[in-house]
This record gives C-alpha cells, sequence and structure tokens, in this order.
C-alpha cells in the first residue's frame, strides 16, 4: 500500500489485490468490530446488505488488474440498483461507513479521510470538479449537501439535512441551510474506529 497526502489527508492508494482486500476488511470492521482474516468471510459477509456489497466491489476496482472488468461489472450494478454514485477517482480512506443501503453521490474529486460516515441521501458536489475535503472521523447525516471546496475538520459532525457551503473546524458540530456552526465542542468519537497502519 502506497500513502498520499492530498489536502493534508492521508489516502490510502492500493497497488494490488492484497491492499485492495485490506480496504475492504477496514469497512467491514466499522460494522461488525473485529478483523475478518479470511477471504472467503469477506465474500460472504458482502452479501448482508447492499452498502456492504457496494464497498466490497468498489474497493477490490481501486486495483486495475486482471479481474477489473469483472469487478467493475458487478460495481457497477450496485450503483444502478441503490444509487450509490461513488466515482473510482474519488480519494478515500481507511473505514468509509455507509449508514443506510442507498443513495450516496460522491463527486470524483472529493477526498474523504479515514473511520468517516456517510448518511443515506448524502451528496459531496462540485460543478467545477473541486469538491470538499473531509477529514478523518467525520460523521455527516442524512440529506447533507456538501458544496463545493469545503473543508470538514477531524471529528465534526453534520447534522441531518444542512448544506455546507463554509469550512467547518475540527471537533465542531454544524447544522442549518445553510450550516453554521451550533456547538464547538461536539467531542465526537467514531463507533469501531479501523485502527489505522502506523506505517503511514
Amino acid at each position: 500500500m502506497k500513502y498520499s497526502d492530498i489536502n493534508g489527508v492521508t489516502i490510502p492508494e492500493p497497488e494490488s489485490y492484497k491492499d485492495c482486500v485490506e480496504l475492504v476488511r477496514s469497512d467491514y470492521y466499522r460494522i461488525c468490530g473485529y478483523r475478518i482474516s479470511s477471504p472467503l468471510k469477506l465474500w460472504l459477509y458482502h452479501f448482508k446488505s447492499p452498502a456492504l456489497g457496494f464497498l466490497f466491489y468498489y474497493r477490490l476496482c481501486k486495483y486495475r488488474g486482471l479481474l477489473w472488468p469483472y469487478l467493475r461489472l458487478r460495481m457497477e450494478k450496485y450503483k444502478r440498483k441503490y444509487a450509490f454514485q461513488i466515482p473510482l477517482s474519488a480519494r478515500i480512506g481507511y473505514g468509509l461507513y455507509l449508514g443506510h443501503d442507498t443513495s450516496v453521490i460522491i463527486n470524483g474529486s472529493a477526498v474523504i479521510g479515514n473511520n468517516v460516515n456517510l448518511s443515506q441521501f448524502t451528496t459531496i458536489g462540485s460543478i467545477k470538479a473541486s469538491a470538499a475535503t473531509i477529514e478523518d472521523e467525520v460523521y455527516i447525516g442524512p440529506s447533507v449537501c456538501v458544496v463545493e471546496q469545503v473543508r470538514i475538520g477531524r471529528r465534526a459532525m453534520i447534522g441531518a439535512g444542512a448544506v455546507v457551503t463554509h469550512d467547518i473546524p475540527s471537533g465542531c458540530s454544524a447544522a442549518g441551510v445553510p450550516a453554521k456552526v451550533v456547538n464547538d465542542s461536539a467531542d465526537y468519537s467514531p463507533f469501531n474506529p479501523y485502527p489505522l497502519p502506523t506505517a503511514r
């Protein structure tokens, strides 16, 4: 696995299917709270929900190996059926948690850190191909729109239905249209955060 610093956020970039499987494990860890070691169990686990199924194929598609055409077809099936519009060009860290089994739209230029929670009907958009940077351990509630090149700081919380048009500082809660900070000491901590590798 290699790592890139993108807008101040460390993003893993897989260089093999083994690296892709590690990213799948990180997503599943957020759900079940323990590490699944067996590749067979990983494959079986992806049937538990459409969100897990999408993430399984999405992560494996991050490496363009021999299986890429088949994996891409499987991922596209989940995209069309459950409205997960997350391009492979989006930069996403370890432990992405999709809160429900439908409707997440992310612009391909977005940067999403590690152990982030995204809820249903979330849109992270841009008309200028310069979408938001979301730092580690952020919670984004249902029906949130994050507009253009804003930055959401580490351990921030965005309330349901908010429209984020300005930067949100680390450790703050924001809500409303447009979103405003309503608590500057939210002290949010994600459940089952994936333990990040030390050699990053």
